[in-house]
This record gives structure tokens, sequence and C-alpha cells, in this order.
């Protein structure tokens, strides 16, 4: 298993609250396949945080994470996600 950290900035403000929980619900009602999955807004980023068994690198869990922005954010567009981190873990 993989726990995958995602994080964006960028985005406007005012949306981040809102996103967050639009995304935290979409991942567990339609995207199952990952597991423990949380999304976070501190005020100034997104962070996703999720486990699958796949995804070594986080670029899967990357891909989704830019869907959802761009369905759940209205101006997404000067917003940059990265990678913070991937860590294999043992069940």
């Amino acid at each position: 298993m993989y726990r995958i950290s995602l994080v964006c900035s960028g985005l406007p403000k005012e949306a981040g609250k809102e996103a967050a929980v639009d995304i935290t619900q979409e991942f567990k009602q339609h995207r199952q396949w990952h597991e423990n999955v949380s999304c976070s807004w501190d005020g100034s980023e997104l962070k996703l945080v999720a486990e699958n068994d796949f995804d070594n690198d986080g670029q899967a869990l990357l891909d989704e994470f830019g869907d959802c922005i761009s369905a759940y954010v209205a101006e997404y567009f000067d917003s940059k996600i990265e990678i913070e981190a991937v860590t294999e873990i043992k069940c």
C-alpha cells in the first residue's frame, strides 16, 4: 500500500473550504479504489491524502485530484498541484 499526499496551491481563498468538502465526498462516493481519503484546506493550500495499492509514484492520484479541482473550483487556472510525499506502508 502507498500513502500519497498532494498539495494544491494558487486556488481562490473563498473556494478552498467548500472544495475540500466536495472533493472528500467525491473520492468517498465515486473513487473508492482510494482508501482513507481526506482533503483539507488550511487557508492557502488544499491538501489531499489517500492510500491505495497501485500508485507508487502518486501520478494516478494527482490526475484524479486535478480532475476534481477542475470540476469543483470555478477559477482554478492559476493553481498548481504537487506531490508532497509517497510513502510505502505495510498492512
